[in-house]
C-alpha cells in the first residue's frame, strides 16, 4: 500500500530532485566543453604538420614509388621469343631450300643439309643438360622441320621420277619412325614435341599410299579404319600422355570419316557383293570401337563408344539384309538387328559395354518407330476429311477410308510389324524389370505401340470398311474394359486414370470420324459407344467413371443430332431432341454421391444444353422454348442444397426465354420485357427482407424497381400518347405511397422521382404555352418574388429540410 506524503513534504522532495538534475546538467556541460577543446587542438596540430610537409625542400626524403605490375611473365616472354626464333629459322631454311638450293653443288647441298639438320637435332641434348628446356624444344622443332625439308630435297635430287604421292607416303612413314626413335632416345632428358609429332605424322602413310595406288572407295575406307585402329591402340597403351591425346583425336577423326564412308557405301550398294564389302568395313569399325570400350570400361566415354559400336554393327548387318530383301522390309531388317543386340547379356562383357549396346538397341527401335509416324498420323487424322463429306457413301476398303486427304505412303506395308515388334520388346522388358523405376513407362509405351499396331493394320492390309469399324470398336471395348477393371502398375493410388483409358478415348473418336462416311455406320457407332461408356461409368473407378460418364453423354448428344439429321429434321427441331441429354444428366446428377462424377455429368449436360441452344438460334420461337426448358432443368438442379447458386442461372434463362418469345411476337413495349424481371425480383427482395430485417431497401427492391421504372420513363418521354404516362405515373404513385407507408427509402425515392419527372413531362407543353402568352416583364417579376419568398422563409426551409432528412434517415 502506497503512502502519499503531505503536500509540504512532497514539495520539498520535488525541489531536491530538481536541484540534483541542475547540478548534473552543469557537470555534463563542463565535460562537453573540455572535449571540444581537445578535439580542436588536435585538428590544429594536424593542419600544421601537413603544411610543414608541403613546404619541405625538394631534396628531402621522397615517398617510395609504387611498383608497376608487369604485363607479361618471364616464362611467357621466353616462350614467345623461342617460338618466334624457331619459326624464323624454319622459314629461312625453307627459303634456302627452295631458292638457293640450285646454286650449290651436290656436295655442298649434302654438307649444308646434313650439318644444319644434325646441329638442330643434336643441340637439344646440350641445352637440356644446361636446364634450357624451352630452348631445346624450339630447336628440336626446327630440327624436325629440317628433316621434312631433307625429305623434299632428297626427292628433288635423287628421286625426281618417283610419284610424289607415293614418295610422300614413304617419307611420312619414315619420318614418323625417325621422330619416334629420336624422342625415345631422349628418355633421360625427354622432349615433349617429337613423339606427338611422330604420332600426328603417322596418320598420313596409309591414306597417301591408297591415293598413290589409285585405290577405290572401299580401299580408302579400309585405310582410314586401319589408321583409326592403330590410333585407338596407341591411345589406350601409350605411356606418354601427349601421345595418347594425339592418338585419341586421330582415332575419333579417322574413325568417324571411315564409318561415314562405309555407311554411304552400304547405302549405295546395289547387290549382295557390294553390300557385303561395305558390311565388312562396318564390322571392322564396330570391332575397333567395341575393342576400345572393352579395354577401357572405367572411362566415361566407354558406354558411348559401345553405343556407336552397336549402331555400326546394326548398319553392317542390316545393309546386307537390305540388299536381298524388298524395299518395304528395309526398316524391319535393321530393327531385327537392333533387337538382336539385347541378347548380349553375358557377364564376360563389362557393364559399361553392355549398357552402351542396349542404348544402341533402344536407338534403333526409336528410329524404326519414328519411321512409322507418318503412316500412323495419316491413319489417325485422315478420316477427319469425312466431316466435309458426311454420309456420302461407304468406301470400298479401310485404306480408302483413311486416305481422304492424301495418298498412301510408299513401302509402308511393314509398319504394323515394326510397331508390334517394339511393343513386344517393351512388354518383355516390363515383365523382366520387376523392381525398376521405369516399369510404368515401359507398360505405357507397350500399350501405345500395340494400339498403333491395331489401328493401322486394317488400312495396311486393305481390309473391308466394316472390318476397320469393327477393329476400332474392339480396340475401344478392350481398352475401356482394361481401364475399368485393370489394376494400377504399383500399389500406390494413382491420381490419374488408368493408362488404357486414353487409347479408348482416342480410338472412339477415330471410330466416330471413320463412321461419318455412311449414315447407318454413324448411328450404329454412336449408339454402341454410348452404351460402352455408360457401362464403364457404372463399373470403373472414380477417375475412369467421371471420364466415361462425360464421354457417354457426349456421344449421346452426337447420337441425338445424328438421329434428327437421319429423320430430315430441321436444326431447331433437333435441338428439342438434344434437350433429352441435359435432362437425363440433371436426373443422374441428383442421384450420384461422388462429387467428381457429379461435376463431370453436370458439365457435360450443360455443354449439351449449349449445343441445343446453338441449333435453335435461327428459329426464335423454338429458341424461346429451348431456353425455357433449360431454365426448368437448371431450376430443378438448384433445388439441391449444394446447387442453390444455380437459381440465378435459372432465372436468367427464364428471362431470356421470355424476351426471345416477345421478340418473336414483335412486341416493342419495354414493360413486356422488364416486368417478367421486376415481379420475381420483388418477390425475392420481399423474402430477403422477411429473413433479414436489417437488409437495405435499396438492396432488396432497388434493382427490381429500376429495371421497370427507368426504361418506361425513357419511353414515356418520347411517347406522344397519354396512356403510357398515365399508367407510369399511377404506378410511380403507388410505389411512392408504398414506400411512405412502410417507411422504405428506395421505393419512396424512386417512385417520387419518376412521378415528378412524368408530371413535368406532361405539364411541359402547358407551361411553355403559358410562358408564351404572358408579357415579357412577368417572368422577371415572378423570379424576383420567388427570390424574396425564398429569402424570407430561408430559416424555415432549412428546418423543414433537416426534418425531412431525419425522417428519411430513419427509414430502412
Amino acid at each position: 500500500m502506497t503512502n502519499i506524503p503531505p503536500p509540504a513534504e512532497e514539495l520539498r522532495i520535488l525541489d531536491h530532485e530538481l536541484w540534483r538534475l541542475d547540478a548534473r546538467r552543469a557537470q555534463l556541460l563542463a565535460r562537453r566543453a573540455w572535449l571540444l577543446g581537445v578535439l580542436q587542438s588536435a585538428q590544429a596540430r594536424a593542419q600544421a604538420r601537413s603544411q610543414a610537409q608541403a613546404s619541405a625542400p625538394a631534396f628531402g626524403p621522397a615517398p617510395a614509388p609504387r611498383l608497376r605490375r608487369p604485363e607479361a611473365t618471364a616464362p611467357g616472354v621466353q616462350n614467345a621469343l623461342l617460338v618466334l626464333g624457331g619459326t624464323l629459322l624454319t622459314v629461312a631454311a625453307i627459303a634456302f631450300t627452295l631458292v638457293s638450293w640450285g646454286q650449290l653443288g651436290i656436295a655442298g647441298r649434302a654438307a649444308v643439309l646434313g650439318t644444319v639438320t644434325f646441329a638442330a637435332l643434336a643441340a637439344p641434348l646440350a641445352l637440356l643438360k644446361r636446364g634450357l628446356r624451352s630452348t631445346a624444344e624450339s630447336v628440336a622443332g626446327l630440327g624436325l622441320a629440317l628433316t621434312v625439308l631433307d625429305a623434299y630435297a632428297l626427292h628433288e635430287v635423287a628421286f625426281p621420277d618417283v610419284d610424289g604421292t607415293g614418295y610422300a607416303a614413304a617419307a611420312a612413314a619414315l619420318l614418323a619412325l625417325l621422330w619416334a626413335a629420336y624422342g625415345r632416345s631422349l628418355d633421360a632428358l625427354p622432349l615433349r614435341l617429337p613423339l606427338p609429332a611422330a604420332m600426328a605424322t603417322a596418320q598420313l602413310p596409309l591414306l597417301l599410299w591408297a591415293v598413290a595406288a589409285g585405290a577405290g572407295d572401299h580401299t580408302m575406307t579400309a585405310a582410314m579404319l586401319v589408321t583409326a585402329a592403330f590410333d585407338a591402340a596407341l591411345a589406350l597403351r601409350a605411356p606418354v600422355r601427349s601421345v595418347r591425346v594425339v592418338a585419341a583425336v586421330g582415332a575419333y577423326g579417322t574413325g568417324t570419316l571411315g564409318v561415314l564412308a562405309a555407311g554411304l557405301l552400304s547405302l549405295d550398294a546395289t547387290g549382295p557383293s557390294a553390300a557385303a564389302r561395305a558390311a565388312a568395313l562396318l564390322t571392322l569399325a564396330a570391332a575397333i570401337a567395341l575393342g576400345a570400350a572393352w579395354q577401357a570400361p572405367a572411362t566415361k566415354t566407354a558406354p558411348w563408344i559401345s553405343l556407336a559400336a552397336g549402331l555400326i554393327a546394326v548398319a553392317a548387318t542390316g545393309g546386307v539384309l537390305r540388299s536381298v530383301l524388298p524395299d518395304a522390309w528395309t526398316v524391319p531388317a535393321y530393327l531385327a538387328c537392333g533387337i538382336a543386340l539385347l541378347a548380349v547379356r553375358g557377364t564376360w562383357l563389362p557393364e559399361a559395354v553392355r549398357r552402351g549396346l542396349w542404348w544402341s538397341s533402344a536407338g534403333v527401335q526409336a528410329l524404326a518407330v519414328a519411321w512409322t509416324l507418318p503412316l500412323v498420323t495419316m491413319v489417325v487424322l485422315g478420316p477427319v476429311g469425312w466431316a466435309a463429306r458426311t454420309w456420302s457413301g461407304a468406301p470400298s476398303n479401310a485404306r480408302d477410308a483413311v486416305t481422304v486427304a492424301g495418298p498412301w505412303p510408299p513401302n509402308a506395308e511393314t509398319a504394323p510389324l515394326v510397331l508390334a515388334a517394339v511393343a513386344t520388346v517393351l512388354a518383355l522388358a516390363f515383365r523382366l524389370d520387376r523392381t525398376g523405376p521405369y516399369r510404368p513407362l515401359l507398360l505405357t509405351g507397350a500399350l501405345i505401340l500395340a494400339w498403333g499396331t491395331a489401328l493401322i493394320l486394317p488400312a495396311t492390309l486393305e481390309l473391308p470398311y466394316l472390318a476397320a469399324l469393327l477393329t476400332d470398336g474392339v480396340i475401344t471395348a478392350a481398352a475401356l474394359t482394361a481401364a475399368a477393371y485393370g489394376r494400377p502398375t504399383d500399389d500406390r493410388p494413382a491420381p490419374l486414370p488408368h493408362p488404357s483409358l486414353y487409347p479408348a478415348l482416342l480410338t472412339s473418336l477415330h471410330l466416330v470420324v471413320l463412321a461419318l462416311a455412311a449414315e447407318a455406320a454413324t448411328l450404329t457407332v454412336l449408339a454402341t459407344l454410348t452404351a460402352l461408356f455408360a457401362a464403364a461409368a457404372t463399373r470403373a473407378g472414380q477417375q475412369v467413371r467421371a471420364v466415361s460418364a462425360a464421354s457417354c453423354l457426349a456421344y449421346a448428344t452426337a447420337l441425338t443430332c445424328a438421329t434428327g439429321a437421319s429423320l430430315d429434321w430441321q436444326p431447331h427441331h433437333i435441338a428439342l431432341l438434344v434437350l433429352a441429354v441435359p435432362s437425363t444428366a440433371a436426373l443422374l446428377a441428383a442421384r450420384l454421391r461422388d462429387a467428381t462424377l457429379t461435376m463431370s455429368v453436370e458439365v457435360t449436360g450443360a455443354v449439351a444444353a449449349l449445343v441445343a441452344i446453338g441449333l435453335a438460334v435461327t428459329e426464335p420461337p423454338t429458341l424461346a422454348l429451348v431456353l425455357g426448358v433449360c431454365g426448368v432443368i437448371t431450376a430443378g438442379t438448384a433445388v439441391r442444397p449444394d446447387r442453390r447458386q444455380l437459381g440465378y442461372a435459372a432465372a436468367a434463362l427464364f428471362v431470356l426465354a421470355t424476351w426471345v418469345r416477345l421478340a418473336s411476337w414483335e412486341v416493342g413495349a419495354p414493360e413486356a420485357y422488364t416486368l417478367p424481371v421486376t415481379v420475381p425480383a420483388l418477390v425475392v427482395g420481399f423474402v430477403r427482407r422477411r429473413r433479414d430485417p436489417q437488409a437495405s431497401s435499396w438492396t432488396a427492391y432497388g434493382p427490381a424497381l429500376s429495371v421497370t421504372l427507368l426504361p418506361s420513363l425513357l419511353t414515356a418521354w418520347t411517347d406522344p400518347d397519354w396512356p403510357r404516362p398515365l399508367l407510369l405515373g399511377t404506378a410511380a404513385l403507388l410505389v411512392t405511397l408504398a414506400g411512405a407507408r412502410h417507411r422504405l427509402q428506395a421505393p419512396l425515392v424512386l417512385g417520387g422521382s419518376v412521378l415528378a419527372l412524368v408530371t413535368l413531362h406532361e405539364l411541359a407543353p402547358y407551361i411553355a404555352q403559358m410562358a408564351g402568352a404572358l408579357p415579357r416583364w412577368v417572368p422577371p417579376a415572378l423570379a424576383g418574388l420567388l427570390l424574396l419568398a425564398i429569402g424570407a422563409t430561408y430559416e424555415q426551409r432549412i428546418r423543414d429540410t433537416r426534418r425531412v432528412r431525419e425522417t428519411l434517415g430513419k427509414m430502412r
